[in-house]
C-alpha cells in the first residue's frame, strides 16, 4: 500500500516573525494553500491508496468559514481516495473546530476521541489514531494501549512527542502527547506516522514528515510531503517530495570596516544574489561609530526577494575605548567607571560600553551584541 503523509501545515498561520504588512502575511497564508493543493495532486499523481494528515492541519483560532471551505473542496477532489486526519494541538477535535461544523465528502475520515481507535486501510492493514480534544493535551496515547490478538499490519497516525527527541534537542515546541519510541512496538504497531516535531525525522519505528512549506527562518531538514510504501509484512519505505511552493533562507554578510550605510547596503545587495522569496540578514562585524542603521536604510531591493528581515545584534562598533577614557568628558567618564566596574565580566563590559556611548551619542540604532 502507498500512502502520501503530511502535517504541521498550519493554514492561518500568523506569520508575525515577518514583522511585514497584512499584504505580505496574506502571500505567506495563501503560499500554505497552494502548497496543500500540490500535496493533494501528488497523491493523485502517485496513484496512492490514501492521503494522511498528522495534525495541526489549521490554526484553530484564526480559521473562517472560508478555510473549511476550502478544505472541503480541495480533500473532495480525491474522492473516493480516503483523506484520514488525526487533529493536533493546534486543530483540536471539539463541537466548534472546523472538523464538525464542515459538511466533509464521504472520503475523509476524521478521528475524533482523545485515545487510539481502528481504521481499516484495507483488509489486514489497521491505521490506528487519536485526536487532540483540547489545545493542551499532556495524555500518552500509547499507555495501555495494545493492538490486541489482531493479525495483519497496524500503523498509528497521531500529534505527539517522542520523548527522546525534546530531551536531546533544545526546541521552542512544547512536548505535547509525549510517547516513548518503544512503546511503538510493544505496543504491536509496526510504524507510527507522526506530527508535531516540525524538523523532519525517520526513525525506524516513526516518521515525522515536518512541516511541507516553511513556517519561519532557521528550519532545516529535508521537508515536505513523505510518500510511505507499507509491504505486507509490515516494512515502511519512506520517500520524501518537496511540495512547497516558499523559500525561506538565512543569510551571513560580513560588514567589516564599513564606513557607511551605503557600504553596508552594498554588501548586504550581494549577499542577496541569487536569493528567492523570503530572507533574513545577519549582519556582522565590526563598524565605524558614524555608520547610522536604520530599519529603513537596510531596505534594499533584490530581484526574487519578496520580504527581507535584517539583524544587527552581531554588529560591533569599532569605539576606540583608551582614546575615549582619555577624554575630560561625559563619555571619558563613562568609560572610566564602566572599567572599573568590578561585577562585570568582560562580554558584559563590551556590551554596557557600547550601548552607553550610542546613547551618548543620541543613537538608538544599534542593538549592542
Amino acid at each position: 500500500m502507498r500512502l502520501v503523509l503530511f502535517g504541521d501545515l498550519h493554514l492561518d498561520a500568523p506569520f508575525i516573525w515577518l514583522q511585514a504588512d497584512r499584504a505580505i502575511h496574506a502571500q505567506r497564508r495563501q503560499a500554505l494553500r497552494e502548497t496543500l493543493r500540490n500535496i493533494v495532486e501528488l497523491t493523485q499523481a502517485e496513484k496512492a491508496d490514501a492521503l494522511l494528515c498528522s495534525g495541526d492541519l489549521f490554526e484553530h483560532d484564526r480559521t473562517s468559514p472560508d478555510t473549511g471551505a476550502f478544505l472541503k473542496g480541495i480533500f473532495e477532489e480525491l474522492h473516493p481516495t480516503p483523506v484520514i486526519i488525526a487533529p493536533g494541538n493546534h486543530d483540536w477535535f471539539g463541537p466548534q473546530s472546523l472538523y464538525a461544523l464542515t459538511q466533509w465528502s464521504p472520503n475523509v475520515h476524521i478521528f475524533s476521541k482523545d485515545r487510539l481507535g481502528a481504521h481499516e486501510l484495507e483488509p489486514g492493514l489497521i491505521l490506528w489514531g487519536a485526536a487532540h480534544c483540547a489545545p493542551v493535551t499532556n495524555v500518552n496515547f500509547l499507555d495501555g494501549f495494545s493492538t490486541g490478538s489482531r493479525g495483519g499490519v497496524h500503523l498509528a497516525l497521531m500529534h505527539a512527542s517522542e520523548n527522546s527527541w525534546w530531551q536531546d534537542a533544545a526546541s521552542e515546541q512544547r512536548a505535547y502527547a509525549p510517547f516513548r519510541a518503544e512503546q511503538i512496538s510493544q505496543a504491536g504497531l509496526h510504524h507510527a506516522l507522526l506530527g508535531h516535531l516540525h524538523t523532519p525525522k525517520d526513525a525506524d519505528f516513526y516518521t515525522y514528515p515536518g512541516n511541507p512549506d516553511p513556517l519561519t527562518f532557521g528550519e532545516k531538514g529535508d521537508r515536505g510531503a513523505v510518500i510511505v510504501s507499507v509491504s505486507q509484512n509490515g516494512e515502511v519505505h519512506r520517500e520524501r517530495r518537496q511540495v512547497s511552493v516558499s523559500e525561506v533562507h538565512d543569510i551571513e554578510v560580513d560588514v567589516s570596516g564599513c564606513q557607511s550605510r551605503e557600504e553596508i547596503r552594498h554588501r548586504l545587495q550581494a549577499g542577496l544574489s541569487g536569493i528567492e522569496g523570503f530572507a533574513r540578514a545577519f549582519l556582522y562585524g565590526e563598524i565605524a561609530p558614524a555608520v547610522e542603521l536604520t530599519a529603513d536604510s537596510l531596505r534594499v531591493l533584490s530581484p526574487g526577494v519578496q520580504h527581507l528581515v535584517t539583524r544587527t545584534d552581531r554588529l560591533r562598533v569599532g569605539y576606540d575605548f583608551d582614546s575615549i577614557a582619555e577624554e575630560t568628558t561625559v563619555k571619558g567618564r563613562f568609560v572610566l567607571d564602566v572599567r572599573a566596574a568590578e561585577d562585570l565580566v568582560e562580554e558584559e563590559r563590551a556590551r554596557v560600553l557600547i550601548t552607553g556611548l550610542r546613547a551618548l551619542d543620541g543613537r538608538s540604532d544599534l542593538e549592542a551584541p
